[in-house]
Formats: structure tokens, C-alpha cells, sequence
């Protein structure tokens, strides 16, 4: 038997030590996010957001990709009184040992809380329901370790009942923070800053650079694939892929600089087409993947010479992951495995590139190849667009 739960009661965290009006508009966007995740009916209680969803296996599928919430936890509802949380918690713990989650010797615990005014305690409630499960299965009580804690919270005339608490991704709901153009890449790094940025409530307008024809028509596939999955975390807020034929700017970079320079004035160019595509999606930063010395372009000496020029901020939040962490969280996400997907790489990168190019340097070179011209004729070309939502 499996336990018939009729609502989700979820949590949130960060949102509910914001000001009052904050807190009312960011409890707001959660709803919404939560109501466009899924068919249901949701409502906001005593800092708790009650769900009634149709399908109680998508929702719980969903939940764990809506931000702002820390955890949520299936239950059944019973009247509240002794008798009708006696005949609830009879009929739950026998689904517990039906599924081999209770037995009589599963040190268990019971962890009560109460809103509003009744005719016991918490304490009391407790004991009381403690006694119901010793006398049904013999279970030991132990409530400094148990291996099992059913949860008994009691809302004026309702009673949840739960042993789940599942954790959500935290953060604040998407779409409170203003909008953010991510550089995108099929990469490991650049679809976890992306998500990084979802999580602290950001909407996010991905651009892509295809660097064809130093690139195939697999890097293509995959970054499309990562947008699908990152959008997975967007509920209630549009995801939008915009991706820009980059290879004829690559090429100009190839030709009129040194080649160790040509990585340096591919992030350059990107930075600056990044930075027109926000003036028109009106948005307030740019996000990078950058992880500080993994890679050619990454050194702070270059991390100085790319931005040069770029008049909003530019926000890396993995500067100070090492790979390791970037990979584990890559691999949590569900971004990891489409990453490493063999996509041959891009042949322009040079055997020997520039860790260090001072930046009055790259200014000359940008000039010599005319980076702003190069750069505004591949904006006014366009892009490609796909929206998630």
C-alpha cells in the first residue's frame, strides 16, 4: 500500500526575513512559479505554502526545481482532536510498515507543532501520538537519534501528518532579481554559473556564440540541450537561448592578431556583444563562466584585458570553485552528462595561448581588427532564438 497524501506543505527560507512588502511580492512570485509548474492550487499560510496538485508524483518531480523553496513534505490531513489524529496516524503507520519503513524496532520520534489555540500541548500531542505507535507496533521512542520521525503539524482545526521532508533548492524565487545575459557554451562551467544566477532569482537571456566553422553541428545540439535543462529550473519565468554566428568575428581575430591572442579577443568580442544584446533585452549584468586560472583566458591579468571597455557588470560566480566543486554540482543539476558529450572542440583555440596579455595590448589588437564594427555587424544580423517557458 502506498500512502494516499493530499497536499505538500513547502518551506521557505531566505524569503521570510525579508521586509513586509518584499516578503509579500517574493511570496507572491513563489506562488505563481509554483501554480505555472504544475496544475494545482496553492496557498500561503502562517509562512507555509499549502499544494493541492492534481498529480502528486509531477509535483513532487517539480518542486524540487523551483527556487525559494528549502524543503516541502507530502502529507494527509486529518481533523484536529485526539480521536480523528488517532485514526489518521493508525491508518498512516500501517502504510509505514506496509513499506518497511516501521517495524518494532525502528527507534522513531514524533515532532509536533502547533498554530493557534487548542486544549493541549505540543508536548501533550506528542506523547499522545507517541503512545498510539509503541501500542500498534512496539516501536522503541527515541528522540535524540531516531531512525524514523513522523511529523505531526497542527494548523487550528487541520492536522498534517508527514515523515518526508524533502529538500528543495533554496534561493529566491526566479524573476525577482531582474534580468541577466549568461554566455553559454556546451561547457561543464558556463551552464552552472547560468544556474547559479536562476537560484539568487534571476531571469536569464542565454547567448551562445557559434564559432562554426571552428566548431560542428554538435556543439550546437548540446547547448540547446542545456538551455532545455537549465529552463527545467525557470518555472513562471520565460528562458530565452539567443544564439549569434560568431565564426567569421573568430576568424577576423585569427588573421589580424598574434594567434596566442586569439582566445583573449574571442572573450573580448563576447563580452561586447553580450553587453549590446543586454542593453536590448533590458538587462542589468552579464554572467560568465570564469573560474579563476582554469584556463588561458581566466588569469587575472586577462580577466582584466577581456572586460576592458564593457560599461555593466559582469558577474562570475564560480570564480573561486576549482573544477571539482564545478563538476559535482554540474552532475546534481543534470547538466553534467550532456556536457562531456564529445563535440570536437574548437580548432581555433591556439597550441600555445596567452596567459597574460596586457591590456593595452588587446586594446591595439581589438582596434587593428576593428572588434566594435566586427562585433555591432553580427548584433544587427541577429540571432537565432528559442524560448523556454
Amino acid at each position: 500500500m502506498i500512502l494516499d497524501y493530499d497536499v505538500i506543505l513547502a518551506r521557505y527560507g531566505e524569503v521570510a526575513i525579508k521586509g513586509p512588502s518584499v516578503r509579500r511580492r517574493f511570496e507572491g512570485k513563489l506562488l505563481h512559479n509554483i501554480k505555472s509548474a504544475f496544475s494545482c492550487r496553492a496557498e500561503l499560510r502562517h509562512g507555509r505554502i499549502f499544494i493541492f496538485p492534481e498529480d502528486m508524483d509531477e509535483a513532487l518531480d517539480r518542486l524540487s526545481k523551483i527556487f525559494g523553496i528549502v524543503s516541502f513534505s507530502p502529507a494527509v490531513t486529518a481533523e484536529t482532536g485526539f480521536d480523528s489524529i488517532e485514526d489518521a496516524l493508525r491508518e498512516y503507520i500501517d502504510e509505514l510498515r506496509s513499506e518497511g519503513l516501521l517495524t518494532s524496532r525502528t527507534p522513531f520520534a514524533i515532532r509536533c507543532r502547533r498554530v493557534g489555540e487548542h486544549d493541549f500541548t505540543s508536548q501533550e500531542m506528542a506523547a499522545f501520538a507517541g503512545s498510539v505507535v509503541v501500542g500498534e507496533v512496539g516501536a522503541p521512542v527515541d528522540l535524540g537519534n531516531p531512525d524514523l520521525e513522523i511529523h505531526l503539524e497542527i494548523r487550528e482545526d487541520e492536522t498534517y501528518i508527514y515523515h518526508r521532508v524533502i529538500p528543495g533548492p533554496g534561493g529566491l524565487p526566479a524573476g525577482t532579481q531582474g534580468k541577466v545575459v549568461a554566455l553559454l557554451s556546451g561547457g561543464i562551467d558556463s551552464p552552472v554559473a547560468t544556474y547559479l544566477m536562476m537560484k539568487r532569482g534571476c531571469q536569464v537571456v542565454a547567448v551562445h556564440m557559434d564559432n562554426a566553422p571552428f566548431t560542428g553541428e554538435e556543439a550546437e545540439e548540446k547547448v540547446e540541450k542545456i538551455a532545455a535543462k537549465l529552463a527545467e529550473y525557470s518555472a513562471g519565468v520565460e528562458f530565452k537561448l539567443r544564439t549569434f554566428s560568431y565564426g567569421r568575428y573568430l576568424e577576423s581575430c585569427r588573421k589580424g592578431a598574434p594567434e596566442k591572442m586569439t582566445c583573449v579577443l574571442c572573450k573580448f568580442g563576447m563580452y561586447h556583444l553580450a553587453e549590446m544584446v543586454a542593453e536590448e533585452e533590458g538587462a542589468l549584468a552579464i554572467v560568465d563562466g570564469s573560474s579563476l586560472g582554469q584556463v588561458a583566458s581566466q588569469t587575472l591579468p586577462n580577466i582584466l584585458a577581456t572586460r576592458m571597455g564593457v560599461n555593466i557588470p559582469i558577474l562570475s560566480p564560480l570564480i573561486g570553485m576549482d573544477k571539482v566543486e564545478i563538476e559535482n554540482l554540474a552532475k546534481r543539476i543534470g547538466t553534467y552528462d550532456i556536457s562531456v558529450i564529445p563535440d570536437g572542440g574548437c580548432s581555433a583555440v591556439p597550441a600555445h595561448p596567452s596567459t597574460a596579455s596586457p591590456p593595452e595590448a588587446v586594446m591595439e589588437a581589438s582596434e587593428k581588427i576593428n572588434v566594435k564594427e566586427e562585433v555591432a555587424e553580427i548584433f544587427r544580423k541577429g540571432s537565432k532564438t528559442r524560448i523556454f517557458s
